[in-house]
């Protein structure tokens, strides 16, 4: 099959180009992007798209850069079209924002092709990836670790991105280029084998074709397709997942928090819990990268398996199990590292008034706590309270005459103390939480009720305080209750 003629068929097949799709031909001076504005302007004046212009991104990174700039002009001007052309101190860049210089090249760049793409008024934007190309992505993301989503390699399309040689073979086009006496540049960073890219292309490739696979390329190429449709089709369960489970919202300091339900988690297959969670902890990282061992560290919180740890720091994010749910919350905009305590305390803290009867909802807690009075000879059973002290049960029964006016319900304070049923004399909150080994992560979230003078009335699900007790039957009490933020219990 003729080049051109297997270039359309990828088009036709990926659908990426109509007759009249207004197209920027992306051009670096290599001979693969310049094949890629020959090709595109001989499928224009075949009727298969409308090719609009070239565009051309010096990185300012080499001394020959200028001269590529120049090349690429006046390969535009061989073609009779126009070409948009922007620079970037990239290096800077990179050291400015703690980043790779291809990671900072990359950036710079797409974000000048859709700011062409907006002048030109293109719809898309050609580059000129080829299967090469994929099969030294496959690769090198393989030997870094990667999942469906990384081994997915390029797609065809993405968003405005558009990439008609990628089934072509690199030594095919410059095949083309030579046949029809037609001229590129040699970036000569290429030879730079300590840029991983460079020695997967120098030295890895050749050595599998030598020794193992003479049509490895074709073969990792393929298997880069197969794992982007098994991620599509993940993704979008993901999606869906997310829609259902994942609870958005933001902190008052501006930072991202997403509430995962954890029940309906649990029953997801393993591979789309992965999904989900990858999906909303690279939202709330930003740009951080999310590996593999920090989705297991979620699953294992998430699961139960993480035994005496309710929070983990993760890139951009701490998780945290409260109650039924696993809350993600970013790092405020600026940052650097972790929160300090007293930052975390003065953010989580909360303090909700509690009427009797009534309930209130504590959602940094992930829980309810209701209150209701029972008057003399009430039936305790019927009322679902059995328990007196509250001792590790989510009901206590309190005093009713001591109750003067609403409760309120809090979390822990610094000095707090209460005289815990059945233990002589009074006990700092903290001492307590430890004799009962409740993680230092879970005591911020678990909800104290407290009287109009702050006393600890009950540590909700721990116990209550010793003077609140009830010791008459014929006594008048108020029932507490907790249960999870979005259950039923």
């Amino acid at each position: 099959m003729q080049l051109l003629d297997r270039v359309r068929q990828f088009i036709r097949q990926h659908g990426l180009i109509g007759r009249d799709t207004r197209v920027l031909a992306a051009v670096s001076g290599g001979s693969d992007s310049v094949a890629l504005a020959h090709i595109l302007r001989d499928l224009d004046a075949a009727g298969g798209l409308r090719l609009t212009g070239l565009v051309h991104f010096n990185h300012q990174l080499r001394s020959s850069a200028a001269d590529d700039e120049r090349f690429t002009c006046a390969v535009a001007e061989s073609l009779g079209r126009s070409i948009l052309v922007d620079r970037g101190d990239v290096a800077a860049r990179a050291r400015r924002e703690r980043r790779s210089i291809e990671d900072a090249a990359r950036a710079a760049r797409y974000e000048f092709f859709e700011r062409a793409r907006t002048t030109a008024n293109a719809d898309v934007v050609a580059l000129g990836h080829t299967r090469d190309d994929q099969a030294e992505t496959f690769l090198l993301r393989l030997v870094r670790g990667a999942g469906p989503r990384g081994l997915a390699g390029m797609h065809p399309r993405n968003g405005p991105i558009v990439r008609p040689l990628l089934g072509c073979r690199r030594q095919d086009l410059r095949t083309w280029l030579v046949a029809r006496s037609l001229p590129f540049v040699e970036d000569e960073s290429n030879d730079d084998v300590s840029i991983p890219r460079n020695r997967v292309r120098a030295e890895l490739l050749p050595l599998i074709e030598r020794q193992f696979n003479p049509g490895i390329v074709d073969v990792l190429a393929d298997e880069a397709e197969i794992a982007r449709e098994a991620w599509q089709w993940m993704d979008r369960a993901a999606a869906d997942l997310a829609a259902r489970l994942v609870r958005p919202s933001s902190a008052p300091g501006g930072e991202l928090v997403r509430e995962i339900d954890v029940a309906g988690l649990s029953v997801a297959p393993l591979a789309l819990r992965r999904a989900l969670l990858w999906r909303v902890m690279s939202e709330v990282a930003g740009h951080r990268p999310v590996a593999f061992g920090h989705v297991e560290a979620a699953i294992r919180l998430s699961s139960g398996d993480a035994r005496g740890v309710d929070g983990i720091d993760l890139p951009g994010q701490r998780l945290n199990r409260i109650g039924p749910r696993l809350v993600l919350r970013g790092r405020p905009p600026g940052t650097i590292g972790r929160p300090a305590p007293q930052a975390k305390e003065a953010a989580d803290g909360f303090r909700y008034p509690l009427s009797i009867p009534g309930e209130v909802a504590l959602p940094e807690a992930g829980w309810i706590v209701s209150a209701e009075a029972l008057g003399v000879g009430g039936d305790l059973d019927e009322a679902g309270a059995t328990l007196c002290s509250g001792r590790k049960s989510r009901v206590a029964l309190i005093r009713s005459d001591l109750c003067h006016g609403s409760l309120a319900v809090r979390n822990r304070r610094p000095g707090d103390r209460f005289r815990p049923v059945g233990l002589a004399g009074r006990k700092k909150l903290q001492d307590f939480f430890v004799d009962l080994k409740v993680s230092r992560g879970q005591r911020d979230n678990v909800p104290v009720v407290v009287d109009q003078h702050d006393r600890i009335v009950w540590v909700a699900g721990y116990g209550i305080d010793e003077v609140f007790r009830v010791t008459d039957p014929a006594q008048a009490v108020v029932i507490l209750k907790l249960k999870a933020l979005g259950g039923s219990d």
